[in-house]
């Protein structure tokens, strides 16, 4: 999971993907974390891309360092606690004039069954699950 981690947050921006009755809906996130031993993403609940992962949890990121690729699959699960939203928050402290541990807003969600796969234009893709 750190080699994930370390991979996205080198990018700085990722695509998230969602689905959207039967339509795809993909969008840049920048936050990733990791809290509690697993991966965590942020977004704002009144956001559509909540209401899709709400609808349809499955989920899949993809970005790319200028010469290899990754692709994540995971099921996105709303962690409500309130040290969860505030450990995010400390990773990204820029997103406090927007979100607060206490609001109504602020969701946060870990990536549960995990599938990455790192790609190169050379070799087979590395397979990483957590």
């Amino acid at each position: 999971m750190q080699k994930i981690y370390d991979f996205l947050k080198k990018t700085q921006t990722y695509y998230l993907a969602t689905a959207e009755g039967g339509q795809p809906r993909v969008r840049p996130f920048g936050t990733i974390h990791i809290f509690d031993g697993k991966l965590y993403i942020q977004t704002g609940k009144s956001k559509n891309v909540s209401k899709q992962i709400a609808a349809n949890p499955k989920v899949e990121l993809c970005a790319f360092d200028g010469e290899r690729w990754i692709r994540v699959a995971a099921t996105a699960v709303r962690d409500e606690r309130r040290e969860a939203k505030e450990s995010m928050l400390a990773a990204y402290p820029q997103l406090r004039d927007r979100y607060s541990p206490e609001d109504a807003n602020t969701e946060v969600l870990w990536l549960k069954d995990a599938e990455a796969s790192i790609w190169s234009f050379a070799g087979e893709p590395e397979i990483i699950r957590f």
